[in-house]
C-alpha cells in the first residue's frame, strides 16, 4: 500500500473509491457493517530452504456505514506485544475483531495476556 494511500480515502468516502485507491482487501467483515481488511507483511529467510518467519504485520481496516460510506480507518500493528491502532492510539475491545486480529498477529504478540 502506498504511503499517502490513506489519505486519499477519508472519512465519508465511496467503497467504490476505497476499491480504486487501496484495491481489492485482503479479507472482509460484517461486524455493526461491512469491514475492509488489507494485510501487509514482511518476513525473512534464514536459510534458503527454510520456510520465511514474519518479522513485521500491518492491518489496515476500513470501516463502512450502511451507506457504504468510509466511517472509521483504523492502522492495526504490534506494538510492546500487545495490538494496537496507530490512529487511535488505542487497543481493539473484546469481541469479534480484537479475535480476528489475534488470529492474523499470532506470532508476533507476547504470551503474557
Amino acid at each position: 500500500m502506498a504511503p499517502n494511500a490513506l489519505q486519499q480515502v477519508p472519512v465519508g468516502s465511496s467503497q467504490e473509491q476505497v476499491l480504486v485507491v487501496l484495491g481489492t482487501p485482503s479479507t472482509t467483515a460484517t461486524l455493526k457493517g461491512e469491514v475492509y481488511y488489507y494485510i501487509t507483511q514482511r518476513s525473512k529467510r534464514a536459510v534458503a530452504f527454510l520456510n520465511p518467519t514474519i518479522t513485521d504485520q500491518t492491518v489496515v481496516a476500513v470501516y463502512f456505514n450502511k451507506d457504504r460510506r468510509v466511517e472509521k480507518v483504523a492502522h492495526f500493528g504490534v506494538q510492546d506485544g500487545r495490538i494496537i491502532d496507530f490512529v487511535g492510539e488505542t487497543t481493539p475491545t473484546a469481541g469479534q475483531e480484537r479475535n480476528f486480529l489475534e488470529h492474523v498477529f499470532k506470532g508476533l504478540l507476547s504470551n503474557e495476556d
